[in-house]
């Protein structure tokens, strides 16, 4: 399959999934991760406010039967994890049973962040669910946004993709790479080193996250990105390639929104057993909000 061929998802078409809170910049619903599970589309994501009125407030998870109208069935506020904010959650099933929330956590009055998680029987057990820090980052290092990819088959390792921020420069902690992990149980994990960067004087100069796998053969991934630190929270959407040792990312330009900050970020693909693709972005809206929408290629 080559890149020209990929199902990319681009705006056209897109149905809003989740609108954002309220209006204007700073209102976000997304940062999403989705899985369809038995016939049943799972959802997770967060909502966000703006910086004066408290960030990302609370993690929900939903169900679907048609991958478009969701029914909540858990919501997990950042109090519970004395966090400042919230950011992309993950929720993956265990094998043998039972399903698991990852969350992406702020440290107060820092640009720290850390990887928690809850474990419990059910989705909608999982805010009083088994909880334990995963990933607590460093001094040094704040890592948020994990993309996982848990075990398919008996045997299978855990893989995470997890964005990293240097805290070593004040001012300059918004810079992301993307760094490879692989876990025999999903709470232990071995870090792989680095595999995703931006490029100088590109569009993702400023940072590089993973975050969906499209194919697994030949492994490709969407990761969104940015030029520059006044473009953070509306970063943009491409494609890179696996070439054995690290992510290289396609010479395009990346896939935006037509509306006011261009963000079209935080993408989520979910192959249906016809052989297309659901996914799930948050996009910049014209009043500057962020909806949580989806679309079908």
């Amino acid at each position: 399959m080559t890149v020209d061929t990929l199902p990319l998802p681009t705006y056209d078409d897109a149905t809003v999934v989740v609108p954002a809170p309220d209006a204007g910049p700073g209102n976000w619903s997304g940062a999403a991760s989705a899985a369809l599970v038995d016939g049943v589309f799972w959802l997770t994501y967060r909502v966000r406010r703006p910086l004066t009125e408290g960030r990302g407030v609370a993690v929900v998870v939903a169900r679907s039967d048609d991958g478009v109208t969701f029914e909540p069935v858990a919501e997990v506020q950042r109090e519970t994890f004395g966090c400042e904010s919230f950011e992309r959650p993950v929720l993956a099933p265990v094998p043998g049973g039972g399903w698991r929330l990852y969350l992406s956590c702020a440290t107060y009055d820092s640009k720290h962040w850390w990887v928690d998680s809850l474990t419990a029987p059910t989705p909608a057990e999982l805010p009083t669910g088994h909880q334990q820090v995963v990933l607590p980052g460093s001094a040094t290092v704040a890592v948020k946004d994990p993309v996982i990819e848990h075990p398919l088959q008996p045997g299978e390792e855990w893989v995470m993709w997890l964005c990293c921020h240097a805290l070593t420069e004040p001012g300059h902690e918004d810079r992301m790479t993307t760094r490879r992990l692989t876990s025999t149980d999903g709470l232990a994990w071995t870090d792989h080193g680095e595999v995703l960067a931006g490029r100088p004087g590109r569009w993702d100069a400023r940072g590089a996250r993973v975050t969906t796998v499209l194919t697994r053969e030949p492994l490709t991934v969407l990761y969104d990105g940015r030029p520059d630190a006044a473009s953070n929270w509306h970063e943009t959407t491409g494609v890179a390639r696996w070439d054995g040792t690290r992510l290289v990312a396609v010479d395009d330009e990346p896939i935006s929104s037509p509306h006011s900050d261009g963000a079209w970020r935080y993408a989520a693909a979910v192959p249906l057993p016809d052989g297309r693709t659901r996914f799930y972005v948050e996009a910049a809206r014209p009043d500057g909000a962020h909806d949580l929408v989806t679309l079908v290629r």
